[in-house]
């Protein structure tokens, strides 16, 4: 994995034009960072005045700013030493800069030309210095890694009729589309509008980024209004004009359940002068609406540098993720043209990365699939399930718990609202856990209609419809539709034990479409609630390939009762299951807990600082029997972290690898789906 030397600089006014300048540096080998300016102020002044017009002559704007940021001693020393540390460690300088809500006029410097302050040359045109305008995520919505695959990009191109009627230019349909295809390059795409019935409406482009993209190349006609709102010229519905205010696409962006990673605000090449001003007030809003990255073009950039610079930084990002970097290397490319400053980065990722290796941690690549597989055909493996695995189909908790404490203006700290047992605490307690009830099943069935709207008959689609039933219309079409979704690869695998924290009937459903037939079984963790079980009936009964078991460890959706959502719910399981070490019969059939020591655990869909996954370890981490673990290939799959709910992402990967490390798991670094797909090619070709 690649090292960087990482320097954040943040900018906050102090007066009318005065700022304050401080830093933080990381280095690769260090847990410690290094901070400047919060002891005795950096500060910068600036007049914009100063710089009116100057970017006629790129070289000389360039150079005023680097003296006037530069000028400060605290910084000279700042940046010395942040350049000094990374040549020794011969890493690149990654710088981020921060400019806070106090300093907005700073958004409208051109950074970009910013030259070295010891020769004079352009500081951000080489591999050395890596930079972008960051946007802090600690109060934003999290940006969440998706696993690298190939590329694919959507060209939207907006071409409305009427323009002349505001004394715009027509759009090039054909020639922007022409200029997008030689800018991506290898990179697969897809038109749009491209049929006769199909118009560049905000409403028609939403509902095609539901499709999934990881590129958006976005070309229109872009104004300010009076006020400095930047303003699309896009479609409506007869192909005539119709503005929209860029904030009205942040909206619908943010609404997305998986965004592009990558924007590209292209230049329309007849936009005209100020056009450029506009895409770069663009750029922030799509980042605090979620989008990992903006590349927006601040100025009316020349053809010529459109076809040097577009395609080598497509190529460079798809070697390896590392956006900044690619725009770093594409920008040294035009580094003698004039409008080489142009491309802006907007960018809310500390690692720079738009993208992760599925499996890759710090000790290389994964490597245990041998003994993975061998456990599989011996019947000797136990995969124990977690949210993870339906969140392609009706989002994460994390989001769930924020609709819950906005419905029920949850009163606590605005960073536990993401955190579901704190959040269903408060509703039960503040409600009632009837109430509490039915709003995770309004959520669940909300999320489900609104995913699988044209899948689910009219009965289905009504506000009372079942849950059940919905999860399994639902998981039926999405089980027929993507070829390594989790549950029917699970269910294909002869395993005779199924161990999940979810409520769901889908993994008994999918065993079911896989011709075995399931015995379901809720834990009794509590007293509240009963349930029989195949054990009452059959008090032999042993989980078999044909006969499987799916054992809900923490209830299921058919009884509420048994359902662990609370704190209070995970506390009782907790101290149940301590107190119960002894108890006759015992709470987890002894086949069950057997399974938890004695067989390859396949840990799937959890994060580590999730309720779910510390109740669930704790659960095994007590079973009698744990010394026989250390025979066994367990394997934890971990989401790969993301930059937003994570102050270091290094050393927050190395604690977590020493914390299953202890625990005798493997780590594979990715999501739950990403490890199912090359578990389900591994399996397939040991069969040959």
């Amino acid at each position: 994995m690649a090292e960087f030397a990482d320097l954040e600089i943040s900018l906050y006014l102090r007066d009318e034009k005065t700022y304050t300048i401080e830093g933080r540096l990381t280095l690769p080998a260090s847990d410690v960072d290094t901070f400047f300016g919060q002891d005795t102020p950096i500060l910068m002044e600036y007049d914009p005045l100063d710089f009116e017009d100057l970017i006629i002559l790129p070289e000389d704007y360039g150079k005023k700013l680097a003296g006037i940021f530069f000028k400060d001693p605290g910084m000279i020393d700042l940046w010395a030493k942040a350049r000094a540390s990374a040549q020794t460690l011969s890493a690149p300088l990654r710088l981020r800069l921060l400019i806070s809500a106090s300093a907005e006029q700073l958004n409208s410097v051109y950074w970009e030309t910013m030259r070295d302050p010891q020769d004079g040359s352009p500081l951000f045109t080489g591999e050395k210095v890596l930079f972008s305008r960051y946007l802090s995520a600690s109060d934003l919505r999290p940006v969440k890694l998706r696993p690298k695959g190939e590329l694919k990009a959507l060209v939207f191109v907006a071409a409305p009729s009427g323009l002349e009627e505001y004394k715009l230019a027509e759009v090039d349909r054909a020639g922007e589309i022409e200029r997008a295809k030689e800018a991506l390059g290898n990179i697969p795409l897809t038109l749009f509008p491209s049929t006769p019935d199909e118009r560049a409406t905000l409403i028609q482009l939403v509902e095609k980024l539901r499709d999934g993209y990881d590129i958006l190349y976005f070309v229109a006609h872009g104004t300010l209004t009076n006020t400095g709102e930047p303003l699309l010229w896009l479609e409506n519905d007869a192909g005539r004009v119709d503005k929209v205010l860029a904030s009205q696409l942040a909206v619908r962006v943010n609404e997305l359940m998986q965004q592009p990673r990558l924007v590209f605000l292209a230049s329309c090449q007849s936009a005209g002068k100020g056009a450029g001003h506009t895409l770069q007030a663009i750029g922030p809003r799509l980042s605090r609406a979620g989008i990992p990255a903006v590349i927006a073009m601040q100025g009316n950039i020349s053809m010529d540098s459109v076809k040097k610079f577009m395609p080598v930084f497509f190529e460079e990002l798809n070697r390896d993720g590392q956006i900044d970097r690619a725009l770093a290397v594409a920008r040294g490319v035009v580094r003698d043209s004039h409008d080489f400053w142009m491309p802006v980065l907007f960018m809310r990722l500390r690692s720079g990365k738009v993208w992760y290796v599925p499996g890759l941690g710090e000790a290389g690549e994964f490597d245990k699939w041998p003994a993975i597989v061998a456990a599989i055909q011996n019947e000797k493996c136990t995969p124990i399930l977690g949210p993870g695995l339906y969140e392609p189909m009706i989002g994460n908790w994390r989001d769930m718990a924020i609709s819950l404490a906005h419905k029920f203006n949850y009163p606590l700290a605005a960073f536990y609202q993401e955190d579901l047992p704190q959040v269903t605490q408060f509703v039960a307690s503040n409600q009632s856990l009837d109430t509490l009830f039915l709003s995770v099943n309004a959520m669940i069935r909300a999320a489900l209609q609104q995913r699988f709207a044209k899948d689910l008959p009219e009965n289905l689609q009504k506000g009372n419809a079942s849950i059940l039933a919905l999860l399994k219309t639902a998981g039926e079409k999405f089980r027929g539709s993507v070829e390594y979704e989790q549950h029917k690869i699970l269910a294909s695998l002869p395993l005779p034990i199924y161990i999940t924290t979810n409520y769901d009937n889908m993994m008994a459903e999918a065993l079911i479409d896989a011709g075995r037939a399931p015995e379901v079984v809720i834990c009794p963790w509590s007293e509240r609630f009963y349930e029989s079980s195949v054990y009452e009936n059959e008090p032999d009964y042993r989980p078999s390939v044909d006969r499987p078991l799916v054992y809900h460890l923490f209830g299921h959706l058919k009884n509420p009762e048994s359902m662990v959502l609370t704190e209070d719910d995970y506390y009782e399981f907790l101290i149940g299951f301590t107190a119960a070490k002894k108890r006759t019969p015992p709470i987890i059939p002894p086949l069950i807990a057997r399974s938890l020591t004695d067989a390859n655990l396949l840990v799937l869909g959890f994060q580590l600082d999730d309720w779910s996954f510390r109740a669930m370890f704790r659960t095994v981490m007590i079973q009698q029997g744990g010394a026989r673990r250390g025979r066994y290939a367990h394997i934890g799959v971990q989401v790969e972290l993301d930059d937003a709910r994570n102050i270091d992402v290094r050393r927050a990967r190395k604690f977590i690898e020493k914390y299953f490390g202890e625990a005798e798991i493997n780590l594979y670094w990715g999501k739950s789906d990403d490890f199912i797909s090359q578990l389900a090619q591994q399996w397939k070709a040991a069969q040959v």
